[in-house]
């Protein structure tokens, strides 16, 4: 069991509590995954996402084009934590020679957030009308769904990172909205609760990488210019890596962060 508080963790168990947390990143969340072989947690993981695309879309909503419907379930799955235009998969559908409509694309994304296979975040907009224009980022609601459909055959902690950020943000009740700033830098999350006030979160795994952390933190500074004074999170798996970053900026563990009791605390 951890201590109660966890600034307390002796190195044993940090260095436990990360181990698990990695593995969480790769195998997921649902139980009956836990402790099984990579093929087999891979085959029962995709009977989820097969059983849901069958009783939850197609028969509840009488869907005839499956054929489309699984190209979509196989990009958004495959793309975790990446922006995702209607208009653009149109294209992408008709030049592989398979007809649907716009509608029908936008009716899929809805029918898949709404049986818990995706969760969407939208752009951070000061009009209906931009918001709707722009981009989405879509994520999938377990990161153990993101090595069944990702295509390039790498680990990438750090999109199911993210994706575990938005989950768990939306399980303790908060609204989320991703920045792009006017320098085309993004910021993953702002997040808002009523009777709280907003945040800025940044997830990224790997802030050794060349240029990464300068990317996150000019990021956040470029939004905190449109939201002054807000709290501005860096949430990565080392950050006793980052060695120097402006005052206003918290770099926290994630997998610590995860396990607070108020999210946001300073």
């Amino acid at each position: 069991p951890l201590p109660e508080r966890l600034d307390t963790l002796t190195a044993i168990e940090r260095t436990q509590l990360e181990a698990a947390f990695r593995e969480y990143l790769s195998a997921g969340g649902f139980p009956e995954v836990q402790g099984l072989d990579r093929e087999t947690r891979f085959r029962l993981l995709s009977d989820y996402v097969d059983v849901a695309i069958l009783r939850d879309v197609v028969e509840r909503h009488q869907v005839r084009n499956v054929v489309s419907l699984r190209w979509l379930v196989r990009h958004l799955l495959g793309n975790p934590a990446a922006l995702f235009s209607v208009e653009k998969f149109y294209h992408s559908l008709r030049s592989q020679g398979l007809a649907v409509s716009k509608d029908t694309l936008h009716n899929f994304v809805r029918y898949l957030e709404d049986c818990f296979l995706i969760r969407v975040t939208w752009l951070e907009a000061s009009s209906e009308r931009q918001r709707m224009v722009n981009p989405r980022k879509v994520y999938p609601v377990d990161p153990g769904l993101i090595p069944i459909f990702d295509r390039t055959g790498r680990v990438n902690l750090g999109h199911a990172l993210e994706t575990v950020v938005r989950i768990e943000l939306e399980r303790r009740g908060y609204e989320t909205t991703y920045i792009r700033t006017q320098s085309g830098y993004e910021v993953d999350f702002l997040v808002k609760k009523m009777g709280e006030p907003a945040a800025l979160v940044q997830a990224c795994w790997d802030v050794g990488a060349s240029g990464t952390i300068e990317r996150q933190i000019r990021a956040l500074q470029e939004a905190s210019g449109r939201f002054p004074g807000i709290p501005q999170y860096l949430l990565t798996s080392v950050p006793e890596l980052v060695e120097t970053v402006p005052e206003n900026i918290r770099v926290v563990s994630a997998a610590q962060w995860l396990l607070r009791e108020n999210l946001f605390e300073m």
